[in-house]
């Protein structure tokens, strides 16, 4: 019992690194692992401001080249997140480009306003879009675990509500008949495209403490 006292307490004490340099998505992922048994930290608590080219192709290529250089940056157990919205009318875009939409310096307000702009006049039914996140968790040079998630829905006419970030007002969320700036945090959680797929990452983590539970057992 004392060796599973001291391997718990060294899960407890381990720092978990989120790797994104947004702190509005720094946020939401602090907010999706609360309650496991780790400290979580951003790259800036850890002085990291450098961030590297995302040159994937796609958003799971992406998130793991976040991961395994925030990883090989702090040494630590790394989760990252590539994420985006694809719109039906401008052939998928923003997608991976989805953080530079507007260009350098734009903000979310730049970018949801450009948006609008681009699909001025178009019906909702012509308005389809969908978030899509990635996940990985890197150690070291090595990826321990890989998801991907949707969310599907439509670009509203206009922004709405005050929650969440990014595109989160634009959003609109068919079975709530609104957009995901309208709902609370808890609600869309349970449905968005990063709510589902950090809910997995939470079963991995689950089973990783289980695992040294195991040991320290044995």
């Amino acid at each position: 019992m004392r060796r599973s006292g001291r391997m718990m307490g060294a899960i407890m004490n381990a720092d978990l690194l989120l790797a994104s340099q947004n702190p509005g998505k720094l946020n939401e992922m602090r907010q999706l692992v609360e309650g496991l048994p780790f400290r979580v930290v951003g790259p800036l608590d850890l002085g990291i401001e450098q961030a590297p080219d995302e040159t994937g192709m796609t958003f799971v290529e992406n998130a793991t080249i976040k991961a395994l250089y925030y990883a090989g940056r702090s040494g630590l157990l790394t989760v990252a997140d590539d994420s985006g919205i694809s719109v039906d009318a401008l052939g998928g875009k923003p997608g991976l480009h989805s953080s530079r939409f507007g260009g350098e310096g734009a903000t979310d307000v730049d970018r949801n306003r450009l948006l609008l702009e681009k699909l001025e006049g178009l019906p909702e039914k012509e308005r389809g879009a969908h978030f899509t996140s990635a996940v990985v968790v890197a150690r070291g040079e090595s990826v321990l675990f890989q998801a991907q998630e949707e969310v599907h829905g439509f670009i509203a006419d206009a922004v709405r509500g005050p929650n969440g970030f990014g595109y989160d007002p634009l959003f609109l969320y068919p079975p709530f008949g609104k957009t995901f700036g309208e709902v609370p945090r808890e609600e869309k959680d349970g449905v968005s495209h990063r709510g589902k797929a950090f809910a997995r990452l939470r079963g991995f983590l689950a089973d990783l403490v289980a695992e040294v539970e195991k040991k320290a057992h044995q």
